[in-house]
């Protein structure tokens, strides 16, 4: 972890997911955000001791467990509140509800790792309580009620509403809850003028213009494959199947949830866009591409 200055009180840790640090005063900071897990946690905190800073918020941008896997060891070392928003509230402080969710059932104990299952943490809501030099604006569609975080240096930390290229190029799919509400978001920050944009898997650019493009052209292109491998009607396992054959991917049980509910998104998205529509025969659920 490299902890980076990029304004006068803004700062943010380089990782794996990207942490975002604000600066209230000499000695007190809100974290954006907490890394995967207890270890993030710890060298997080190592950071901070070495700057002589406290901990007195963290605003969790999201409830996946990568965002906040380091949310109740700090919290327990520290005593600072955890900021969410909406349904993220829910899942941070009820994190089994992520793997139940993605599973769509009780999470067998092979979903219950550290990548799908953060620690409960004790969480506030956000609304009116953050300090003077934040704000925090809706990034729907990546997860339920993610939000974005800017900085009154004029640094947005954007979350998981974008996806890097290399990542795009080399996995071609990404998580996504709601591909509507995803594509609005691609549009609204497209608005947005800013010294600096820090997503959580992304490098820190002053220019998200070109990663925007990029990831609305992947998620249009898997539409038209879902609709491809549509043509003759299908089965959602034999639709998840061909998707990873085509990509050149291989499945493991975090994939098989994680993308599972990405193409289960995308056809409610094809579906209510008259794209492809549902038949059951011999009990089974078909999708076929509508003509």
């Amino acid at each position: 972890m490299e902890l980076i200055k990029v304004g006068e009180k803004t700062y943010y840790i380089k990782n794996a997911t990207n942490i975002g640090v604000y600066k209230i005063d000499e000695n007190n900071v809100y974290l954006i955000d907490s890394g995967n897990d207890k270890d993030a946690g710890k060298k997080i905190l190592k950071i901070m001791d070495s700057q002589g800073w406290n901990v007195k918020g963290i605003i969790s941008t999201h409830s996946n467990a990568d965002h906040i896997g380091g949310n109740k060891l700090i919290q327990d070392r520290t005593g600072c509140p955890v900021y969410a928003y909406g349904m993220e509230k829910c899942f941070t402080e009820y994190p089994i509800m992520e793997p139940s969710f993605l599973f769509s059932g009780f999470p067998f104990k092979d979903l219950k790792n550290k990548f799908l299952l953060a620690k409960e943490t004790i969480v506030t809501d956000i609304n009116q309580n953050l300090p003077e030099g934040l704000e925090y604006f809706s990034l729907k569609g990546h997860f339920f009620d993610m939000i974005g975080v800017k900085t009154d240096d004029d640094v947005y930390f954007l979350a998981d509403s974008l996806v890097s290229e290399e990542t795009i190029r080399k996995y071609h799919l990404f998580f996504i809850y709601d591909i509507r509400e995803y594509l609005k978001t691609l549009d609204f920050l497209s608005t947005l003028n800013g010294k600096l944009f820090i997503a959580s898997h992304c490098e820190a650019t002053n220019n998200i213009l070109s990663i925007i493009n990029i990831n609305r052209d992947k998620v249009i292109e898997i539409c038209n494959t879902i609709c491809f491998l549509c043509e003759n009607e299908i089965t959602f396992e034999d639709l998840l199947q061909k998707v990873f054959d085509t990509y050149s991917l291989s499945m493991n049980v975090n994939q098989y949830v994680l993308i599972g509910s990405t193409i289960r998104s995308y056809l409610s998205y094809l579906h209510e866009e008259g794209r492809v529509s549902f038949e059951f025969k011999g009990n089974k659920m078909y999708w076929k591409r509508n003509i």
